[in-house]
């Protein structure tokens, strides 16, 4: 329903009181200019003045009816401290304020921040930030809060103004009390709100070991994550061995690998909050529950010859396969491929079909022998691929197929 209300309902209502006030002042009225109408007209200039009592009568019930009209039309006033219902549009909507001469003007283009801040854990500190963005005509889209020991680190996503400077948003924000500072161009990923995010980094793991590295960059932002082993290549421990429930060391953050070993986490630009380590464990300890898993898809194709060949993705239970074919290899297919001793081969199998430093491709026969292998490995920031095809299988197109999908891959988890 509106507020709106019709010219009839609008008038005032009819009372019979005003009515027989009228009718008798009209009856005293008539009496009188009666009385006075006999005693003027005995007189020797009785019609002359009352001619002129009727024009004046006339003239003051003209004054009266015009000055009647004129304030009848009239806004009506209010008391001091009283207050007045704010002005409706013909369809009770409340029309357009004016403009704060103190805030900014609205641009048409816009652009998603990510802004990260710490205020003081006391009252009205988060709303000085608010206002300071309303102010600058920045429109809050999500506000996450990471209680610390002392103070709260308050995380934004905002769309502000195309022609907003970091630098200004971050002197503004300083000035209303934030401090430490961080802001980052965010994108239409980030938009989605953080529980769904978190489940669905969740769901992701719980379909692939290889997921979790990649979920904990995305999990994080922009971070360095390495897998340091439990044991060196040559078998010596490396004496990494993170403690179960992990270490945080404000830019560094430790954790257990599931398969052994240490996960190294590191964010120099930014340190973590208690809340993200609890998230990044949580992850751990799913990964952990689960035990070693990879999807068993696989696609059938056919080689030029005839041959039909499986693609299907490998992982450390593939180990003994793996030797296999590298016994069939030559020496100089496998220095190709490691570009170092031959000898040592066998001891990066282990390493390179663990999920926790990529994601391995295996190539198989209709008979099951496996012929081929392809690594997407990462390690902080880099990225490779490696291939290797056994002598009697090279140059059929195998080492293409597989080099197409890892690049395929990589892309799809953002490398």
């Amino acid at each position: 329903m509106t507020d709106v209300t019709s010219s009839k309902s609008a008038r005032h209502p009819h009372h019979w009181r005003h009515d027989l006030i009228e009718l008798a002042a009209l009856f005293t009225a008539v009496v009188v200019a009666d009385t006075i109408a006999k005693t003027i007209v005995k007189g020797p200039d009785g019609p002359y003045l009352l001619v002129f009592s009727a024009i004046a009568l006339i003239a003051t019930a003209g004054f009266h009816t015009w000055w009647a009209r004129r304030h009848s039309h009239a806004p009506p006033t209010t008391t001091a401290g009283a207050s007045s219902a704010a002005p409706t549009t013909h369809e009770g909507a409340v029309p357009d304020a004016a403009p704060d001469p103190d805030r900014a003007p609205v641009s048409t283009e816009t652009a998603l921040w990510r802004m990260r801040t710490t205020v003081d854990d006391t009252p009205g500190s988060l709303a000085a930030l608010c206002t300071v963005l309303g102010r600058l005509g920045v429109d809050i889209l999500t506000l996450q809060t990471h209680p610390l020991t002392e103070g709260t680190v308050d995380e934004f996503l905002l769309r502000a103004p195309a022609d907003l400077a970091a630098g200004d948003l971050a002197r503004e924000i300083g000035a209303a009390g934030g401090r430490d500072t961080w802001t980052e161009r965010a994108d239409a990923h980030d938009l989605v709100d953080t529980p769904t995010r978190v489940l669905g980094l969740a769901t992701r793991t719980a379909l692939d070991a290889a997921e979790l590295p990649l979920a904990l960059r995305q999990l994080l932002g922009r971070c360095t994550l390495h897998s340091v082993p439990a044991f060196s290549l040559t078998g010596r421990p490396t004496g990494e061995q993170a403690p179960v429930e992990g270490v945080l060391e404000e830019t560094v953050m430790k954790l257990r690998d599931p398969s052994g070993g240490t996960l190294l986490i590191e964010r120099p630009y930014l340190p973590f909050t208690p809340t993200e380590f609890a998230r990044a464990r949580a992850l751990v300890e799913l990964d952990a529950r689960l035990g070693p898993r990879v999807p068993r898809s696989q696609d059938v194709l056919t080689l030029p010859e005839g041959n039909e060949i499986t693609v299907r993705r490998a992982d450390q239970r593939d180990l003994a396969a793996a030797r296999a074919m590298h016994d069939r290899c030559s020496s100089r297919t496998l220095s190709l491929r490691y570009h170092g001793p031959v000898g040592d081969a066998d001891r990066y199998l282990d390493h390179l079909l663990s999920p926790r430093f990529g994601r391995t491709l295996a190539v198989q026969t209709a008979s099951g022998r496996l012929v081929a292998l392809g690594h997407l490995l990462w390690d902080g920031d880099e990225t490779e691929v490696a291939l290797l095809v056994e002598d009697d299988w090279q140059r059929r197109g195998i080492g293409s197929e597989l080099l197409s999908r890892l690049v395929a891959m990589a892309e799809e988890a953002g490398c």
